[in-house]
């Protein structure tokens, strides 16, 4: 299974981004996506993760949306109003069934800068 990612950039503060991330290869089922970060010195942390138990950072709250296509495997972070404290290293993550088999592996995306300054 891969997770490819896309949609990270450089922004002005106020601005928006739409980072998306697809899942290829042998899929069974995709029980959760999600998207974490990691800011330079900082440890990664949850920014959003999909329903039906969904999360958002509280400091992203009101000005990020995340959003799953089931049929295309692929989840999508819009984020609205960016900050200069949103600057990091976004990686996508899915909780996902290779085969009906049972078992749920964790794979991660390469991860994605975004960097919002001036």
């Amino acid at each position: 299974v891969l997770l490819a990612e896309s949609g990270g950039g450089s922004v002005q503060p106020g601005g928006s981004l739409r980072l998306s991330c697809t899942a290829s290869g042998d899929i069974y089922r995709i029980n959760l996506m999600a998207w974490y970060r990691r800011a330079p010195g900082n440890q990664r942390e949850l920014v959003a993760q999909t329903p039906p138990n969904e999360i958002f950072l509280e400091s992203v709250k009101g000005r990020f949306i995340i959003s799953f296509d089931k049929d295309k495997n692929a989840v999508y972070l819009e984020m609205n109003s960016l900050k200069a404290e949103d600057t990091a290293v976004y990686y996508c993550n899915g909780l996902i069934s290779p085969d009906r088999f049972g078992g749920t592996n964790s794979y991660w995306g390469q991860g994605t800068q975004v960097t919002v300054s001036p």
